[in-house]
């Protein structure tokens, strides 16, 4: 029996944090929430998640440069970016940076949920 996926949730919006949460309860661990940039990286080093759910707009570092520095860091992780944006050339920069995914917060939540433990089932 596998263990459930270890997610990092990336969100300056608690409401965001506590759905996201919710929604993957069943299928992953989540073993930590972040409002910024910087923590996220700090958090992605001590708690080495298999995937982190990334919004773009987080203070003090933006979102694409943090999944920059974290496939530096940690190119096992998985990014999935989770934007409010539904921006095709957003898109683009986001898988350009590393991320594994890009899912819209305008979504369904079942195709959100859909899309995050796609990826979380095929984490390397």
């Amino acid at each position: 029996m596998s263990t459930k996926p270890r997610v990092l949730v990336a969100d300056d919006s608690p409401d965001v944090v506590k759905a996201v949460s919710r929604l993957l309860a069943l299928d992953c661990a989540i073993v930590g929430a972040v409002a910024d940039g910087r923590a996220l990286l700090e958090a992605a080093q001590r708690l080495q998640p298999d995937v982190i759910v990334l919004d773009l707009s987080l203070p003090t570092v933006h979102g694409l440069e943090a999944c920059r520095q974290i496939m530096q860091q940690r190119p096992a992780t998985r990014v999935v970016v989770f934007t409010a944006s539904s921006d095709p050339d957003v898109r683009q920069r986001s898988f350009e940076a590393g991320a594994a995914g890009f899912v819209s917060k305008l979504e369904d939540d079942v195709d959100v949920l859909s899309a995050i433990t796609r990826l979380c089932a095929h984490r390397a």
